[in-house]
């Protein structure tokens, strides 16, 4: 019996743990966590089959591990294991957020003949904590992974034990991702929270302050709602790049706000003009073979029901939505919803069957 140990069940350890036990149901899980309560949620529901007190314990036994903490956490422990005598043939992986300093801890083990793929599925939800987990919560999701020196073979055992999650695999490099996670979500996360904390400092002597902020304030201000303990430590592990992209981003917001101070109206127009073209081309004939989602952009009554009946045609179809926002919510204005599809055949049958019950497609991406 194939043995699998899984360090860390909050969401995505739980999640895991959940698609392996899908795909795999002859494996037996190894669950260890530093919260006595998740682990005896995660036997009564049958997410793990026993726990362990630590790495050390049980590390030895196990065909895959799996480390599912924070970064630091991950650090040590990819430490401690380069200490520990483990199985020959064992596969270890993580799921931090970020890579570089993940991969230069898992050297020690790569140099000893182990096979350590850095991993990191982008992926979640509002919710946390082991009590979260669900099977599905990756289905459609980016999985990037960075073997390093690990080779192929290993990368598809990994992704053979991981086929039930239904992830959109990406290999890339450490830096590679560290660098495309700190451009497309730590520095947004930063923005997003720096423009809110503003905010409310510049309408702190307003009456109405933020109670009207909406549309398009609140879509591009939604991240600063994200867990600020966790965010504080992910910026610590990818600190010198964050840093250099958000002087860049500093160093265009003084660029605007010169051309803004001098009544450079032909610089302001390129600005923006720029940033919609590349804005507008977000799309996947952009993307060459990048596993990529499909957009649909309806233009829906501010109604009571509205959404539902759009959810509803599309589940009686059989058309699966990967997800579903609502860029703008305005009394008396038609809002738009975002709906999002995993391939161009699904968002193709979607737009034909909204059209046909009457409903205005604003764009498709």
């Amino acid at each position: 019996m194939t043995t699998i140990l899984i360090k860390g069940l909050g969401l995505i350890g739980s999640s895991l743990a959940l698609g392996i036990k899908q795909g795999h149901p002859g494996v037996r899980i190894i669950g260890i966590d530093q919260d006595a309560a998740s682990l005896s949620y995660a036997r009564q529901q049958g997410i793990i089959d026993v726990s362990a007190p630590n790495l050390a314990a049980v590390a030895g036994d196990a065909d895959v591990i799996i480390l599912a903490g924070p970064v630091d956490v991950i650090v040590a422990d990819l430490h401690q294991l380069a200490t520990l005598t483990l199985k020959a043939g064992v596969l270890v992986t993580d799921v931090g957020s970020t890579k570089q300093v993940v991969m230069r801890a898992g050297h020690a083990l790569q140099q000893q003949g182990v096979s350590f793929i850095g991993g990191h599925p982008m992926a979640g939800s509002h919710k946390s904590g082991v009590t979260a987990g669900r099977a599905n919560l990756f289905e459609n999701a980016f999985y990037f992974l960075v073997p390093g020196r690990t080779d192929q073979a290993a990368v598809e055992r990994l992704q053979v034990w991981l086929q039930a999650t239904h992830v959109k695999w990406l290999t890339v490099t450490a830096m590679q991702h560290d660098r495309i996670v700190g451009q497309l979500s730590h520095l947004p996360h930063i923005v997003a929270a720096a423009l809110v904390d503003q905010t409310q400092v510049a309408l702190a002597d307003s009456p109405l302050g933020l109670r009207l902020a909406a549309g398009g304030f609140k879509s591009i201000t939604r991240i600063a709602s994200s867990d600020p303990t966790m965010w504080a430590a992910i910026l610590m592990t990818n600190a010198e790049l964050i840093t250099n992209q958000l002087q860049d981003y500093i160093d265009q917001l003084i660029r605007i706000k010169t051309a803004i101070s001098a009544h450079d109206q032909p610089v302001l127009h390129d600005f923006f003009a720029t940033a919609k073209v590349t804005r507008d081309h977000l799309g996947p004939e952009r993307l060459g073979g990048l596993p990529n989602f499909y957009d649909l952009f309806l233009n829906v009554p501010d109604q009571v029901g509205a959404i539902a009946d759009v959810t509803r045609r599309l589940a009686q179809a059989q058309l699966s939505i990967v997800n579903i926002h609502i860029l703008e919510i305005r009394e008396d204005v038609d809002g738009v919803l975002q709906l999002t599809f995993s391939d161009l055949k699904t968002q193709t049958q979607a737009a034909s069957l909204l059209t046909d019950a009457g409903y205005q497609i604003a764009r498709r991406n």
